[in-house]
């Protein structure tokens, strides 16, 4: 009896490793592994639309949609959309058709086909490709920086404007080399055209991005949580940090619903390749739901983010996850019953229900929480999930309860929510995989408002690439087959790869190998005259067909006298950036030139705020002096992209300057204020410890010490505010 009770418990535990080891088993090679990232859509103005990747409808999406390749969005007039990825923000004006060729670990492929594009790049990888692809050219990013694109309505012209940075122009056998401070105007496809001049001038558009820009650089969540950890940016305004004696400094958001709890309030979506993904109802979930872990403490909720890099150690991005939960099982669980779930807690493992390596499980645990390897290993060899104590589980309210239908078809969690008693769910079993359930379409749309279709050329019109992008994805109809064949678990990448089309694609042109040009250029910011004589002019966003300008439906102008208003540099010192008067080539003109007129030896300005460029130390961004490594400067004669960087539109760069070291003054007083408060609190738990108070004195002294670190963190954050709106009006007098 004893023999076959020991074979019995060996062959359960076998199988136990099996139920966790399973969804982890890959090619050597990592093939299986998904994306560590996804564009995050973060914010929607006016008319937006949103087709997912295999779908053929266009549907009014949500804030917190995760995008990825394939998907793609339409701006109406007079609407905004915003991106972000990792640390890069993508911002979209009006009547803009917008999708991604490509977004992995290494190449981020946008394709532009009409409209305007604003991308602010933090930080550019060695082996890391970043490229905007126009019906005209393919445009590299090659440095961080701000860049701003816009296609033309006819598809015919694109101009690109290099606020900070550098990168290059391909397309029709050419290759163009665009720096800071500079726009360029290229025409045609099997030969392209090329005019560069100065920057411009900045219009709505640039202000729109430039106080998003500012708003995120002064975080107060930039100090706690990694870069690249998508959205960290709200949290500032839905919440406050607080240290905790057991966990650090811990997010907690402000609610004013009773029994908030975390995975409650949105709903499931099913996105590939990771398969059943939450998307959260509040404008601030998306970090907390997709990095990090949740604790319950003192009775709220708070979240533990993804720690930032500690110095001097290799820099891994955090990895994205669709949701870091467990599941429920028991007798009111399973297919077509319930499905339930509740936040994993502090140094609980997330094993994923897609197939992927072991590098990438314990990646996506050592860079979303303080989990040692030897847990993670654990979940490979000897351990038993039963056994593990879930702490979340325990918590009234914290576990989630929905039926079957509303899982599979985006339902509203917060309105379907299914009441079972709390000591049924202690009770019941664990589980580590998202439930086995093919999805139904609605999933993948995420709502069923129809939204605007955009125009058909938009649609069909095609691309010059640089880079090959992946085959198109396989309908969601082939998808789901595929699924409910697999028992209602997501497909490997590998698996789904074998079923795609091997055709390449119809609306992408791969550029012809390219040689180096060298363009003509023009003086002035409201003139870019053409060989011929025609004025693409001035992009500006402008809307209404203005001589010499290039807006939504601008066409060229006919061969002839223009006059124009060409801005250089006045009283320029050697060695600036500046363009001094130059005769045009084509076209007899007739300009008043004016512009700088306090430049000082190599400075060129620049049109965006908070970003500066550090030939040797990496891109500040305004992060508190925490700079990422970025990619040598241009050694081209003349430019000084690092001057290029520092100053305000419309501004001066001294102002700049004193504003950025008033601000980094306040953070390292703020800092050491935090540090002494921190160090008086740890004496004063070394010395109650000693006295061996009982829990009653050891709570009272949490909650006074959790007091006083609310109430510092809420005067830092008056003091912030309080120096930005000293800085903004400062700006407005000088303007």
């Amino acid at each position: 009896m004893e023999k076959h009770r020991f074979r019995f418990i060996t062959l359960l535990s076998i199988a136990l490793i099996l139920a966790i080891v399973a969804p982890l088993r890959a090619a050597a090679d990592d093939d299986d592994d998904p994306p560590s990232r996804v564009a995050r859509l973060a914010f929607t103005q006016g008319s937006v639309s949103f087709q997912p990747a295999g779908t053929d409808d266009w549907v009014s999406p949500v804030v917190n949609r995760p995008m990825t390749t394939g998907d793609k969005l339409w701006t109406d007039k007079d609407s905004r959309a915003e991106l972000n990825i990792g640390s890069a923000s993508l911002r979209i004006g009006d009547s803009t058709g917008f999708s991604f060729l490509n977004l992995n670990d290494n190449v981020t492929q946008i394709q532009l086909t009409e409209g305007e594009l604003r991308v602010r790049v933090k930080h550019l990888d060695e082996n890391e490709t970043f490229e905007i692809d126009t019906p005209s050219l393919a445009f590299s990013v090659l440095r961080s920086g701000v860049y701003r694109v816009n296609v033309n309505e006819n598809g015919d012209a694109t101009v690109i404007r290099v606020g900070s940075g550098e990168g290059e122009v391909t397309g029709g056998g050419s290759a163009y080399s665009l720096h800071a401070e500079e726009m360029g105007t290229f025409t045609g496809t099997d030969q392209l055209q090329a005019d560069i001049g100065d920057y411009g001038r900045d219009d709505d558009f640039d202000r729109w991005c430039a106080d998003r820009d500012r708003h995120e650089d002064l975080s107060v969540s930039s100090r706690y949580v990694s870069p690249d950890v998508i959205g960290y940016q709200d949290l500032d305004d839905y919440g406050w940090w607080r240290q905790t004696p057991d966990y650090g400094m811990v997010w907690f958001p402000h609610t004013t619903v009773v029994g908030w709890a975390p995975y409650h309030y949105g709903h499931w979506a099913y996105i590939a390749p990771w398969g059943y993904t939450w998307i959260d109802d509040a404008p601030w979930g998306f970090a907390p739901f997709h990095y990090g872990r949740w604790v319950f403490v003192n009775g709220a909720w708070g979240w533990i983010p993804a720690p930032p890099p500690p110095p001097h150690v290799v820099y891994v991005r955090p990895v994205y996850a669709p949701a870091l939960v467990a599941w429920v099982g028991g007798p009111h669980f399973g297919v077509g019953l319930n499905v339930g779930w509740f936040p994993l807690g502090p140094r609980e493992v997330f094993v994923p229900s897609y197939r992927v390596s072991r590098t990438y499980v314990t990646n996506i645990n050592i860079t979303n929480t303080r989990v040692s390897t030897t847990v993670i290993n654990n979940y490979y060899t000897n351990r038993n999930v039963a056994e593990v104590r879930y702490v979340n589980r325990e918590v009234a309210g914290g576990v989630t309860v929905i039926n079957h239908e509303t899982f599979v078809s985006a339902g509203s969690v917060s309105r379907n929510v299914v009441r079972i008693d709390q000591r049924e769910i202690v009770r019941g079993s664990v589980t580590v995989a998202t439930p086995a359930i093919a999805p139904e379409r609605r999933a993948v749309l995420g709502t069923v408002r129809v939204g605007v279709r955009p125009p058909a050329v938009v649609i069909s019109r095609t691309v010059v690439a640089r880079t090959t992008p992946p085959p198109p994805r396989v309908s969601f109809a082939k998808e789901q087959e595929f699924i409910r064949s697999n028992g209602g678990r997501p497909p490997a990448i590998s698996e789904m790869r074998n079923t795609e089309r091997v055709d390449v694609r119809n609306n992408v042109r791969i550029a012809p190998a390219a040689v180096p040009r060298i363009p003509q250029q023009h003086v002035g910011q409201n003139d870019r005259s053409q060989p011929t004589g025609n004025h693409p002019g001035n992009f500006g966003g402008n809307r209404e067909n203005q001589p010499g300008n290039v807006g939504r439906n601008d066409r060229p102008q006919p061969n002839g006298n223009q006059q124009s208003t060409f801005e250089g540099n006045r009283g320029n010192q050697p060695g600036n950036g500046g363009r001094n008067e130059r005769p045009q080539p084509n076209g007899n003109q007739q300009g008043n030139f004016e512009g700088n007129r306090d430049n000082q030896p190599g400075n060129i300005a620049n049109n965006n705020p908070g970003v500066t460029d550090h030939p040797a130390g990496g891109d500040n961004m305004g992060r508190n002096g925490r700079g990422f490594n970025d990619r040598p400067p241009s050694s081209r004669p003349g430019s000084n992209a690092s001057a290029a960087a520092n100053s305000q539109p419309g501004g001066n760069s001294q102002m700049d300057q004193r504003h950025q070291q008033q601000l980094e003054q306040l953070h390292n007083r703020q800092d050491q204020e935090r540090q002494q408060t921190e160090r008086r609190q740890s004496d004063e738990r070394q010395k109650m410890a000693q006295n061996n108070p009982d829990p009653a004195k050891t709570q009272r002294l949490n909650q006074k010490q959790e007091q006083q670190l609310q109430h510092q963190e809420q005067k830092h954050d008056s003091q912030q505010r309080k120096l930005q709106d000293k800085q903004d009006k400062e700006r407005r007098k000088d303007k």
